[in-house]
């Protein structure tokens, strides 16, 4: 097993359509203004930008996201991402009852030296600091969702 290589999953039922749901999530650059964790985002031309995430656990993780996706009819975002961590993510936003689901997918393997010296002892609290982020990011995306 490669203990540097993660796969994270993630569900979030939310109360608002699609289109809402996926026009948000697309703007990246905007993520700090709901999700705590993403503390940094910018953008660097039409597809790149750099992203740096920090949640309970005191480090950092900085990479560049590139898109190679960006579907609105199927409701599909993905990047790859290159730096301390390199893979690719994809959102995809499906309709759910009168809200949405949207359902996050993620495969990285981890560059930082930290983080790789520190892969077999940290993985548990590694993906426990991801389901965090994510719970968080569910709970700041509902509470932005209801003010645009």
């Amino acid at each position: 097993m490669d203990w540097t290589h993660y796969r994270f999953l993630s569900e979030w039922p939310l109360p608002a359509p699609p289109a809402a749901v996926f026009a948000v999530l697309e703007r990246a650059e905007d993520y700090p203004r709901w999700w705590p964790q993403v503390r940094t985002a910018t953008r660097l031309d039409d597809t790149t930008g750099v992203i740096t995430i920090r949640s309970l656990l005191p480090y950092a993780v900085t990479f560049t996201a590139r898109s190679v996706r960006r579907d609105a009819a199927a409701g599909v975002l993905e990047i790859a991402m290159s730096g301390d961590i390199d893979g690719w993510a994809r959102w995809t936003v499906t309709p759910a009852g009168p809200g949405s689901l949207v359902h996050y997918e993620q495969v990285v393997e981890v560059n930082k030296p930290l983080l790789r010296r520190l892969a077999v002892p940290g993985r548990p609290l590694f993906r426990a600091n991801h389901r965090l982020m994510m719970r968080a990011g569910r709970r700041g995306l509902v509470a932005y969702l209801g003010t645009v």
